[in-house]
């Protein structure tokens, strides 16, 4: 079922305020799996997270790759591990991601990684149906306890391919994944049946708006078709004690630094890359890194 767009929930963070997580914030969460925060990063904030991007010399574009999407579209990623100091890092610490990430799910979190998705005009591929945990709990992770913040680099509506979820789906549990193209996709049968009876809703952001949400929570995106490209920035976190029991390719618990909300506009460093443990795609195995080591003080 498609969701009218009313009754969602939707807070906002005012310029110049520490952002409060309330029993209202958590209490929709709980119920819906989200929460959208509209102005969760300033224009200013995003612009210059747009700027260590855009410039010819970005470290972090010489960093991307695509991926399938199973129906002859392609999404262009940047992956990484680890924070870091950089810009694109400062904003994965700041208090108000990190802060409001473990009231919501109940503990102290660490950076399982970070990702760049960037869905250009005309080419952008699209996302299957998932649950991030569908692919993560493979990782040797036990518990759900683990949530992603997206924030809209570009505004994101039905045109270009914006974010869709299924509301309250986290309530279903894990649901199996199998491999479409180069993606984990969710059963399609469970899909179909979710969504005769839980609304579907677009998430349609501005530039700086953040979705919060929880990892069993089912999401997709169609191909950006439109003239207008959809860039977004996704930081993933998860609980402190619910560190996997064997290694894998993302990051195990490392305590995170976290950092005052004024800092992320204190920060002019767009290029160093130190520490970061970017994903490089290898036609040989699942996964490689380009480990970055971090200098020393």
């Amino acid at each position: 079922m498609e969701h009218d767009g009313t009754k969602l929930p939707i807070y906002e963070r005012k310029p110049g305020q520490k952002f409060e997580v309330t029993e209202s914030m958590k209490h929709e969460f709980s119920k819906n799996g989200f929460i959208i925060v509209r102005n969760l990063f300033s224009d200013e904030e995003i612009t210059k997270l747009r700027k260590s991007l855009e410039s010819p010399e970005s470290e972090l574009m010489k960093r991307s790759y695509s991926d399938s999407d199973g129906d002859g579209g392609r999404i262009r990623i940047i992956l990484w591990n680890h924070p870091g100091d950089d810009y694109s890092g400062v904003m994965g610490r700041c208090e108000r991601v990190v802060g409001t990430c473990e009231k919501l799910i109940g503990g102290e979190v660490f950076h399982y990684h970070t990702k760049m998705i960037l869905k250009d005009a005309r080419t952008g591929g699209a996302f299957q149906w998932h649950q991030d945990y569908g692919y993560w709990y493979l990782n040797g992770i036990l518990r759900p306890d683990m949530i992603s913040v997206q924030v809209a680099v570009d505004d994101a509506d039905k045109g270009n391919g914006a974010l869709q979820v299924v509301k309250g789906s986290h309530k279903m549990g894990r649901i199996d994944h199998t491999r479409i193209g180069d993606q984990a996709g969710a059963d399609p049968k469970r899909v179909t049946e979710a969504l005769k009876i839980m609304d579907k809703i677009y998430v349609e952001l501005k530039a700086g708006d953040g979705l919060f949400f929880h990892c069993n929570l089912l999401h997709t995106s169609d191909k950006n078709l439109s003239d207008r490209r959809r860039w977004a920035y996704i930081s993933c976190y998860n609980r402190a004690d619910n560190v996997s029991y064997k290694d894998h390719f993302h990051a195990r618990y490392t305590p995170l630094k976290k950092v005052p909300d004024s800092s992320v506009l204190e920060c002019d460093d767009f290029n160093t890359m130190d520490g970061k443990w970017f994903h490089v795609p290898d036609q040989n195995k699942d996964f490689s890194y380009e480990y970055i080591p971090e200098k020393k003080q």
